[in-house]
């Protein structure tokens, strides 16, 4: 039995990697992601959107196919333009946050949520749909009967998504380039041989566009013809999914964060823009058609290679084996970024802040949990259909474009005349607001009737939930802060404490003094988590229930390293800062008071491993050592009270106890 602590952590570690060290001054260079490896883990999702969504917007012109040269001339306009305006995002908020926090600051906090809520559900929808379309692809190559192995091969996926996740993003991205390489590389091939093997045909292709859109005119009129060309760049809409993940992660990129965010976004609007109007032209000069049982994709790829032979065969293989692997890569976006923006609302108190809490690998692992469970339940829902998922997506993404659209031309219209980029960014994001509009219109009322009143509905009852945590914080956030009212009567009171006259020598009052500490006396440890009501009601309980007893006062408080933290070296510096202004005041409190008091402080991301670091010195020194914790106590407690708030004190209790080493709890009723 000794050994199973030592077998399960090295399970972990073998699964999962080794604890990362916070002390390491360089951990966070080590850590971040270079714009390659941003454009890597982060513009997969676009790019994986080329496997499907030109092809969408081409079928979706029926017979007039020609027409689809302005359906990818509108596709490279509107990449470019929310590219662009989310450039500006990151100058803006260079902290991350995407279009959660655009919306939150710049609309307001109910706004935000809501653009948080849909890019959380559509984060779900990008693993389960990537996952999904990587499973048909790569079963497309195997036997019929191998088929019904599908459905689980995706769920391992999934299942491997996620530990690749937990072990680190530095990690999980290097796994996935040569994946992404393979990808670039055949598709660039493929483009570049299809289109410069028939340029000759370009003259007839753009002959051929003007009598196509000569007859589509008589036979639909302008209105039908500007309609069609519209409703096939609407059902293209999947192509911009995954645009606003670079804005959403760049807590993970290198310093300086603005400038490898803003060149990520070059590197994935380029090469989304090449790969889709290459593929669109590609179709047209091929003549390609839709062929049952293969891809668009897949018809145009055996065209290009016909009469290559051998190799053509070994190239067509490869290039939509890549696909299919691209499309699991895809999934990384939802694993990179769903959980960070979790981990923004959860600390805004819109989910339980435990989803703001770090591994020791430095991940949201709650966050990853969560994101790959809801992906596993909604590919065994949906049975890992592409065809339904793929009409759930693509709604979500767009209420996020569209409020962050919004909350950038409201800061253009509120910045002032003389702004140097005020008429340009406001330009860009009304152009944006109002592309972005019409897409979120025009695919909601397409999709709504198959499926994606389901996606509206998921949304909205994530948006209640959060409502429903964030009125719990709140209230009990008002609890809290009527504690806080005892502080300054507390402080108010200078009388010595009982018992100080055992240590009491000299000037209490002056500044520094620290009566002598006998090490043999009984002392009082006390978890504190800030200079606070808690904090004092649980000192103040100690002084109340035990009298005179405990000469020495040691303060432990732990500063918790969450999202909010982890974002470089000064919030590190500023977060040891305000811990040890915390402890000082607990210390001039009690030793002005007339007796022995001292701080002890530590950061991590896992309070009660860090507490059991510190006690065997604290015990060392003071044998007699006592530990104290406060615990808040609801009126009624709920299963909503026991998720939403942490069970720290009696987690580091029940270590403890294992060690022979005596706490109590000090209840605290709100």
């Amino acid at each position: 039995m000794g050994n199973t602590p030592n077998l399960g952590r090295k399970t972990k570690e073998f699964f999962l990697g080794k604890s990362l060290n916070l002390g390491d001054s360089s951990i966070f260079h080590n850590l971040s992601l270079v714009a390659f490896f941003a454009w890597v883990g982060l513009g997969s999702d676009g790019l994986s959107s080329s496997c499907y969504g030109p092809a969408e917007a081409y079928l979706a012109l029926g017979q007039h196919t020609f027409l689809a040269l302005f359906v990818g001339l509108a596709s490279v306009l509107t990449i470019f333009v929310i590219s662009a305006s989310y450039s500006q995002i990151i100058e803006l908020f260079p902290s991350g946050g995407g279009g959660y926090v655009v919306a939150s600051k710049l609309l307001n906090p109910t706004l935000g949520m809501v653009s948080g809520c849909a890019l959380l559900v559509d984060y779900v929808l990008t693993i389960t749909l990537s996952v999904a379309s990587g499973a048909d692809a790569l079963f497309s190559f195997l036997p019929l009967g191998w088929a019904a192995y599908r459905l689980p091969a995706a769920v391992v996926g999934v299942l491997l998504l996620i530990v690749l996740n937990l072990r680190g993003v530095k990690e999980s991205v290097t796994v996935l380039v040569p994946i992404f390489m393979v990808f670039i590389i055949s598709h660039a091939v493929a483009i570049v041989w299809g289109i410069g093997s028939h340029l000759g045909n370009l003259p007839a292709v753009i002959a051929r566009t003007s009598a196509d859109v000569s007859t589509a005119h008589s036979q639909l009129g302008l209105m039908g013809m500007v309609l069609l060309v519209l409703r096939a760049y609407s059902m293209g809409a999947g192509t911009f999914t995954g645009i606003e993940a670079v804005s959403n992660g760049l807590a993970v990129l290198r310093e300086p964060k603005v400038q490898t965010g803003k060149r990520t976004m070059t590197y994935m609007a380029v090469s989304l823009s090449v790969t889709v109007m290459g593929l669109i032209l590609a179709f047209l000069l091929h003549g390609v058609t839709e062929t049952h049982g293969k891809t668009l994709n897949a018809v145009l790829f055996e065209a290009i290679a016909q009469g290559w032979g051998a190799p053509g065969h070994v190239f067509v293989l490869v290039t939509l084996v890549s696909e299919a692997a691209i499309l699991f890569v895809a999934a990384q976006t939802g694993f990179l970024d769903g959980p960070r923006v979790l981990a923004n609302m959860a600390m805004d108190r819109w989910f339980p802040t435990r989803f703001a809490m770090l591994s020791d690998r430095l991940v949201s692992q709650k966050g990853i949990l969560l994101m790959g469970a809801a992906a596993l339940v909604l590919m065994v829902l949906t049975h890992g259909s592409v065809e339904l998922l793929i009409v759930l997506y693509s709604i979500n993404v767009f209420i996020t474009f569209v409020l962050s659209q919004l909350g950038m031309v409201r800061h253009w219209l509120a910045a002032p005349k003389g702004e140097p980029h005020r008429k340009k960014g406001l330009a860009l994001n009304g152009l944006g607001l109002l592309l972005c509009s019409f897409i979120l219109i025009t695919v909601t009322a397409i999709k709504f009737h198959d499926g994606g009143w389901a996606t509206l509905l998921v949304t909205g009852a994530v948006a209640a939930l959060a409502v429903t945590i964030r009125r719990h914080y709140d209230k009990a956030w008002g609890m809290l802060k009527k504690l806080d009212e005892l502080i300054p009567v507390a402080e108010a009171d200078t009388d010595p404490l009982p018992g100080a006259e055992v240590c009491a020598q000299g000037d209490t009052a002056a500044p520094g003094y620290d009566p002598a500490c006998d090490p043999n006396a009984k002392t009082a440890v006390v978890l504190v988590n800030g200079y606070n009501g808690l904090g004092m009601h649980t000192l103040l309980g100690i002084q109340r229930l035990f009298t005179g007893e405990f000469k020495n006062f040691v303060f432990v408080q732990v500063g918790m390293v969450d999202a909010g933290v982890f974002k470089g070296v000064e919030e590190m510096e500023a977060l040891k800062t305000h811990i040890q202004a915390d402890l000082d005041r607990y210390v001039h409190f009690i030793r002005s008071r007339g007796l022995h008091a001292e701080g002890v402080s530590s950061v991590g991301v896992d309070v009660v491993e860090e507490v059991l670091k510190l006690a065997p010195d604290i015990r060392r020194r003071f044998p007699k050592a006592i530990f104290f914790g406060g615990q808040l106590v609801f009126q009624s407690d709920t299963f909503l009270t026991r998720l939403l708030h942490n069970s720290i004190v009696f987690a580091v209790q029940r270590q403890l106890y294992r060690e022979g080493q005596p706490f109590v709890i000090m209840p605290i009723r709100v």
